[in-house]
């Protein structure tokens, strides 16, 4: 018998699963099918991106900074965090992106769209970072920054 606090993470488990098998028979609306649950993760990935954004800007040393970034930082994670999404949507990644993220790891398909996005917001177009590998772009980046 299933407790009533394991119903929801079986619920979305077999969401999950049903989202998946549809995407792997029907290939050409994989994009539109995984949305919803790119959607479902969103909130966690923007969470994640803050932290990420505090950590880099504050470091360990300052908690008082590191308080005063919460905010600025939790703003900059909102458009990253859609844009993340709608680039997964839009570059017919997403089961790919999906299987990277449920195993823990970032791997190409996670790459490719973290370069379409970065594009996107640079105003460049999307594929134009392709042939570029992404740890150069972050090397080269660290380099120019003060």
């Amino acid at each position: 018998m299933v407790r009533w606090s394991a119903w929801p993470l079986l619920a979305l488990t077999t969401l999950i699963q049903a989202v998946l098998i549809q995407a792997v028979l029907m290939p050409g609306a994989q994009a539109s099918l995984l949305r919803p649950l790119l959607e479902l993760m969103r909130p966690q990935l923007e969470a994640r991106l803050s932290q990420a954004c505090v950590r880099q800007l504050a470091g360990s040393n300052d908690g008082d900074l590191a308080a005063r970034l919460q905010a600025p930082c939790q703003t900059i994670a909102a458009p990253i965090s859609r844009c993340l999404v709608d680039e997964t949507d839009r570059s017919g990644r997403s089961l790919g992106v999906v299987s990277e993220l449920l195993s823990g790891r970032f791997g190409d398909d996670s790459e490719q769209v973290v370069k379409r996005c970065l594009a996107r917001q640079l105003g460049l177009d999307a594929g134009s970072l392709d042939p570029l590998p992404l740890r150069e772009l972050l090397q080269r980046y660290s380099a120019a920054r003060p």
